[in-house]
């Protein structure tokens, strides 16, 4: 009898031993995994950094082109001496605009060469104090009598965001996202079929329809629906 319950007694204590690490182990794993989340955040925020040479605005003004057409880009824009300048001489057919370091966020543009006479235009009636409704109504006057011209369809590629810190690693921004604009002079709603606001996310619409700078603009998607 003596012997039958010193089993008994050695039974309860390992059901009692085992009860206890498998009540255990789910918040262990818990506090792994996040431990581990927590670290992967942190290394991935430690190697962010600012945007405070030329090299890194030329290389995070390269994101807002294709992939496979970025070396071969040309780079303008204002370096961090705030003068504007060729940051980088390109040999294809896009002209890429660095971010303005002088400006809150951030913001670099790619667009084809054959865009630029138009762009260019626009900077230089900026600069000589020009406002926007000045800017429009001059380039709407000079794109009808020819002086100017847009090819239809001609993209302008747009990289921005609200932070200014970017991987050295990839070049790539911070919470940055592309938007789309496609030039279509003259288009309308009834021409092209697209709505003049967007029905939905990332839906096309068609923006200043029936003028000079007419364009279908096609935004991201947010955030959190990715």
């Amino acid at each position: 009898m003596k012997y039958i319950t010193i089993v008994l007694v050695f039974a309860g204590m390992l059901i009692s031993c085992n009860s206890s690490k498998k009540s255990k182990t789910p918040i262990q794993e818990s506090s792994v995994s996040k431990s581990l989340s927590e670290s992967t955040s942190n290394e991935s925020t430690s190697q962010l950094k600012p945007i405070d040479t030329d090299t890194a605005l030329i290389a995070t003004a390269l994101m807002a082109a294709p992939e496979e057409s970025r070396s071969g880009c040309k780079v303008i824009g204002y370096n961090m001496a705030g003068e504007f300048v060729t940051l980088k001489e390109g040999d294809n057919e896009f002209i890429v605009i660095a971010d303005n370091p002088n400006q809150e966020g951030f913001n670099a543009a790619c667009y084809h060469k054959d865009l630029e006479p138009f762009m260019a235009r626009g900077r230089a009636l900026k600069a000589a104090g020009k406002t926007r409704q000045e800017i429009f109504e001059t380039r709407e006057l000079e794109m009808k009598s020819g002086k100017l011209k847009i090819t239809p369809g001609a993209t302008l590629h747009v990289y921005y965001g609200a932070k200014t810190l970017y991987d050295p690693k990839t070049s790539k921004v911070r919470g940055a996202q592309l938007r789309y604009v496609v030039y279509m002079p003259w288009a309308t709603t009834e021409s092209t079929g697209l709505p003049a606001s967007p029905l939905a996310s990332n839906h096309p619409w068609i923006m200043n329809p029936g003028t000079h700078k007419a364009h279908i603009m096609i935004s991201p998607l947010p955030e959190d629906g990715k």
